[in-house]
């Protein structure tokens, strides 16, 4: 069994990092112009170094949680593939081995000349200063708004080799990636865990007709249905 779940900020707020568009989100705090767009780097660069400093320091605080653990142990079943929205990386310090990240990756910066040149952060800050071995500023290693999701292709493939879907915390309302589930084959089975979000028909109208939706939060529910899909009632 092929198993892939695509994970967004729901699943990570149970390990007590702020979403974007709750309420108490980082958007009520600043603008997504000034933090998150190639634009706003460019235009004042040690804001935006400061906003992602706050993030990391936070992710660095935090601690997985029963989901990320639930999907990490499923690894010992299935073949499993994580497909994430978040910048965290709860989900490898959980123990997964596939994961896939949509949206770049906090703890990692790169260069502003050659986007593959990839480094690790060193510590929770990275400054205004900081440059890569070609001599360029380094950056936030983040897709931000307005960019190409680069992975974006290959998710979609890993998507459309699963035999299970499994949606956690993603409002399924960020394109391009809320698209994926488009991708899913029509013989495999998607499961949605979210206590909230119910399933748009123009988002998963493409998607096979049998969706569960498990109304529990992250860290409850990916549990319970790591426990059915061990048993085979998929």
């Amino acid at each position: 069994m092929h198993i892939v779940f695509f994970t967004g900020a729901g699943i990570s707020a149970e390990s007590g990092l702020r979403t974007f568009r709750d309420g108490g989100g980082l958007w009520e705090d600043y603008r997504v112009e000034d933090v998150a767009t190639p634009e706003a780097f460019a235009r004042n660069p040690e804001l935006v170094l400061r906003f992602y400093d706050q993030r990391r320091q936070q992710v660095l605080q935090a601690r997985p949680n029963a989901a990320h653990v639930a999907i990490a142990e499923l690894e010992g079943f299935a073949q499993v593939h994580v497909v994430t929205q978040n910048v965290d990386d709860l989900h490898e310090r959980a123990g997964s081995t596939h994961v896939l990240h949509l949206h770049g990756e906090i703890l990692k910066s790169r260069s502003t000349l050659d986007p593959e040149l990839v480094l690790p952060v060193n510590g929770p800050f990275l400054r205004l200063g900081d440059r890569c071995p070609l001599g360029s500023q380094l950056r936030p290693h983040i897709v931000w708004f307005g960019e190409d999701v680069p992975l974006l292709e290959e998710a979609a493939s890993l998507v459309a080799r699963a035999d299970v879907l499994v949606v956690v915390g993603s409002s399924l309302q960020v394109w391009p990636a809320a698209g994926l589930v488009h991708a899913a084959r029509p013989d495999s089975q998607i499961h949605l865990v979210d206590p909230h979000v119910v399933p748009d028909p123009r988002t998963i109208r493409l998607a096979p007709a049998r969706v569960t939706h498990w109304k529990q939060k992250a860290g409850t529910g990916v549990p319970m249905l790591a426990d059915f899909l061990r048993k085979g009632s998929v």
